[in-house]
């Protein structure tokens, strides 16, 4: 009723669908970046959306079944093996009991999902069995000799499913609301220029070089709320995109948030790849009238 870790590579952790809804009380959200890759991997083996899948990054993972089970590979696509035969992409797998499965280096991509038919059943904390990086929260990072317990199939795997749509192009960028702290036509700098991924880009944030963003106020703004993908800009004037395992509050503007069916794009960027915006609408302020 477990998975065995014999390897692993940068990084593996346990993810859902994280914990929303806890941000007053100073608790990250965290859960899976590439959200879209995850539900993927958890329909194809039969699993309701919330169940726990391993996040694996560049690959690496190798893990030995107790038992007899469904596995499914999304994401970034790295090569799966079960006792070294190859095996697919997107699509449920069966792994004998004793098996080893193992999982090379993606081609392109960073993160890989594995969804297995039960769910990783390590105890949830704060209402889920998400890692949270940054605030130490959760079940600990995957590493080797753990024995990752897993749940009791609920449904049969389905032989395909309809992967998500995988849209290139910009980022989109809503303004605001610290875009006043900036010297007019940052926003059309920041969405008219190449920025590139750097290698300390995380699960915390997606750090970006490039053009840097000026500001017109010198102060430093009193702590305030922040949001999964917002672009805060620190002294630096580089921006820097949050993601799921950003802090709940933050002193540096945010000249934008990007918006949420891009998401899953940033996790799926590696250091030197470029990254574009585009400028969408500013929403109407609440109670406004919208004719």
């Amino acid at each position: 009723m477990s998975l065995l870790v014999v390897a692993t590579g940068p990084l593996v952790t346990v993810q859902d669908r994280g914990r929303p809804g806890l941000a007053h009380l100073g608790v990250p959200r965290a859960g899976v970046l590439d959200a879209p890759a995850a539900a993927l991997a958890n329909r194809l083996v039969g699993n309701a959306a919330d169940a726990a899948v391993l996040e694996v990054v560049l690959g690496g993972l190798v893990a030995r079944a107790g038992r007899g089970c469904w596995v499914a590979v999304t994401g970034a696509p790295a090569p799966l093996t079960v006792d070294g035969a190859p095996r697919g992409h997107s699509r449920a797998e069966w792994v004998p009991e004793g098996a080893e499965l193992r999982l090379g280096v993606p081609g392109s991509g960073v993160r890989s999902y594995v969804a297995v038919a039960g769910g990783i059943a390590v105890e949830p904390v704060l209402g889920s069995r998400s890692t949270d990086t940054l605030a130490g929260v959760g079940p600990p990072v995957v590493e080797v000799g753990a024995e990752l317990p897993l749940g009791e199939p609920r449904k049969r795997p389905r032989p395909l499913d309809t992967p998500p749509a995988r849209r290139p192009g910009p980022l989109g960028l809503v303004p605001g609301p610290r875009d006043d702290w900036f010297e007019a036509g940052a926003l059309d700098v920041l969405c008219g220029a190449a920025y590139t991924v750097t290698a300390d880009s995380n699960r915390v944030g997606l750090r970006l070089d490039g053009p840097a963003l000026r500001r017109t106020h010198d102060g430093e703004l009193a702590s305030e709320g922040m949001v999964l993908g917002a672009v805060q800009v620190p002294p630096s004037g580089l921006p820097v995109v949050f993601l799921a395992d950003h802090p709940t509050t933050g002193g540096y503007p945010v000249v934008g948030v990007v918006a949420t069916e891009d998401l899953w794009r940033c996790a799926q960027l590696r250091p030197g790849d470029e990254v574009r915006f585009r400028r969408l609408p500013r929403p109407p302020a609440p109670g406004a009238a919208t004719g």
